[in-house]
């Protein structure tokens, strides 16, 4: 009896062993509905955007067991230091964002501080590359070749896109005489409305021109008008000065607009939010903000009745180009443990429900070109315009920053009558002889 017990006892404990496995090697065959990883982390900056991010951390977690924590850290400026400071610790968060020009973007990714998202992009045929407006995709992208060194690929996914463009009042149309379906289509049309605005001592244009990458993208605009890319970008490469004619033509704009009153008062002085505020309570005829400004406008005054608009082209020989492409983008950390995890959500939040949401909620233009249909004609408006957008961060090659600051300021001092388009552009050119001498010395 015995011998029969340890007999039967053997057979099933053989049985339970091999149950106990068979359960193993099911379950593992499964594919798991939660990540390994438990959460990752976001910076960002985007004050007006905090809300929406922290309802779609929960949806993520719900949907996937990943706790996402954004951080807001605002202003722009003590984010930029707060990232600047972390990299050289080697404490950046699972996904942030870059502030500053493509030679700054290209430092973090030679430090290894930003993932190359580009097999990630062309996977599935390309899906996640191919639901981008491809403009806004360039902004985050280093072509074969590029000046920075950088290996050739895409550094990063545009979680909106903006367009930078003027807008008009409809209201102070009608209080002017003027047609407010049919604003100016070109630079003699808009100088000519600038004597109406006068004589009925209202304001012009308002903008942030006390801050003058604002002055700088109004300005590279009418240069790429009149004289094209190519000229530009021979320019900044040291190929053609500062002093051709055409770019004397582009300075001497600044001195007929404010001659003839389109520019308001205490222009090149003015930040972007005292701009923002003069156009929403109806004080001033145009602006030249960014499609953000949807948002802004509809906080300051939900009723103000406007409409967006190109900058009239001063010549008929090339078209108008405006600054546009991703208007906030999201890195992934190339040193985090969780990338591939942040990854995933990155790919999940640009996808079209969620870009959906947060254009919705946001009033921002989504960089997923498959949610145009949900937003309203304004927005519309600025995303029409992206065929005509352009940015530097995608020319290829960059200006000395004291030359830039040199224009930009000179155009100011224009604007108020301390200098004349061709002193300004004598200074301009001998600041760059100088950079391009230190260059060469390197």
């Amino acid at each position: 009896m015995s011998w029969l017990f340890a007999k039967r006892f053997t057979v099933l404990l053989f049985l339970v062993i091999c149950a106990f496995f068979l359960t193993v090697f099911l379950t593992g065959c499964q594919p798991s509905k939660k990540s390994d990883v438990n959460s990752i982390s976001v910076w960002h900056w985007m004050t007006d955007r905090d809300a929406a991010f922290q309802e779609l951390a929960k949806r993520y977690e719900a949907k996937t067991g990943v706790k996402v924590t954004f951080e807001l850290y605002a202003p722009s400026d003590a984010y930029s230091q707060k990232v600047r400071a972390a990299a050289q610790g080697d404490n950046l968060p699972d996904i942030f964002g870059i502030l500053g020009e493509k030679r700054d973007f290209s430092s973090f990714i030679k430090a290894g501080y930003i993932l190359d998202l580009t097999p990630y992009m062309e996977e599935s045929l390309g899906a996640w590359k191919n639901s981008f407006f491809a403009k806004a995709l360039a902004v985050n992208e280093f072509i074969e070749g590029n000046s920075y060194g950088v290996k050739a690929g895409i550094y990063g996914a545009p979680i909106d896109i903006m367009t930078i463009q003027m807008l008009y009042n409809k209201k102070l149309f009608k209080e002017l005489g003027l047609n407010p379906k049919k604003p100016p289509q070109t630079f003699a049309e808009l100088l000519e409305m600038g004597q109406k605005i006068k004589q009925a001592k209202m304001q012009g244009l308002v903008s942030g021109w006390g801050e003058v990458w604002m002055v700088d993208c109004f300005a590279s605009n009418y240069a790429f008008n009149i004289m094209g890319k190519d000229k530009v970008l021979a320019t900044i490469k040291g190929e053609v000065a500062y002093t051709d004619p055409d770019w004397i033509k582009v300075l001497g704009l600044f001195k007929q607009m404010q001659e003839s009153g389109v520019l308001a008062n205490g222009l090149v002085t003015m930040i972007n939010k005292t701009a923002e505020q003069l156009f929403a309570n109806d004080k001033a005829v145009f602006a030249f903000n960014g499609s953000w400004c949807v948002n802004v406008y509809k906080g300051m005054n939900p009723d103000l009745d406007y409409a967006g608009m190109l900058p009239p082209k001063a010549s008929e020989q090339n078209p108008m180009a405006i600054w546009g492409g991703a208007g906030s983008s999201f890195m992934v950390n190339g040193r985090s443990k969780n990338k591939e995890e942040a990854v995933k959500f990155l790919q999940w939040l640009t996808d079209r429900d969620q870009q959906a949401y947060l254009a919705e909620i946001t009033n921002n233009l989504p960089a997923n070109k498959n949610c145009l249909n949900k937003i309203p004609d304004i927005l519309a408006s600025f995303a029409k315009a992206m065929d005509n957008a352009t940015h530097p961060n995608v020319w290829g090659v960059s200006e000395f920053s004291p030359v830039i600051e040199a224009f930009d300021k000179g155009i100011q001092s224009i604007i108020i009558g301390e200098k004349t388009p061709e002193q300004v552009a004598a200074e301009v050119q001998k600041i760059k002889e100088r950079e391009l001498a230190k260059k060469r010395s390197r």
